[in-house]
């Protein structure tokens, strides 16, 4: 395999501006504690070209035409999202019992496959806002407010609450309509 001039060019010019090339891919430092020990670290970077060149900026740009399109061909279906939060609420936690720990991780997992099911219906143009909170059932009172910004005509949202002995949980999936 023969090496392009570019590439060779590119090469030559990081070679003589950083002596080698494994000098870009890692660097390694030792530092001394105040107790004589050394400690030793390592630092990678990730990529091998000089950044902010204009050869790569013009291929990194996307020119996107005009749609002229100022509402969404298909509106989102609320109906169908509002199933889908009760079936992931319901399958994650109907056997679960509060724990700070367990709930925390929870909440990622299941605003994570809300997001992905929500995703799955492929409404285009539709920016998704994923919410999910879990607290614990022990007759204290809670009030969760959210406010936005939308076109009431074109953006939605759709909400469940779920409840066992031990928790109960809120999901919110918001939907703003991207022109």
């Amino acid at each position: 395999m023969m090496m392009s001039d570019i590439t060779k060019d590119r090469t030559a010019h990081l070679l003589k501006k950083r002596g080698s090339v494994s000098s870009l891919s890692s660097h390694e430092f030792r530092r001394k504690e105040p107790h004589g020990r050394t400690k030793d670290s390592m630092s990678t970077v990730s990529y091998m070209d000089e950044p902010c060149q204009p050869e790569d900026a013009s291929r990194l740009t996307v020119h996107m035409e005009n749609t002229y399109q100022m509402g969404p061909i298909k509106h989102f279906p609320v109906v169908i999202v509002n199933h889908i939060l009760k079936d992931v609420l319901t399958t994650y936690l109907q056997e679960e019992q509060y724990e700070p720990e367990l709930c925390r991780q929870m909440t990622k997992t299941i605003s994570e496959v809300i997001k992905a099911q929500v995703k799955d219906l492929m409404i285009s143009r539709y920016k998704l806002i994923v919410i999910v909170h879990i607290g614990q059932l022990t007759g204290q009172s809670i009030l969760i407010g959210s406010r936005c910004l939308w076109d009431p005509k074109n953006d939605a949202f759709a909400s469940f609450v779920f409840r066992n002995s031990s928790l109960f949980a809120l999901a919110n999936v918001y939907t703003v309509y991207f022109e």
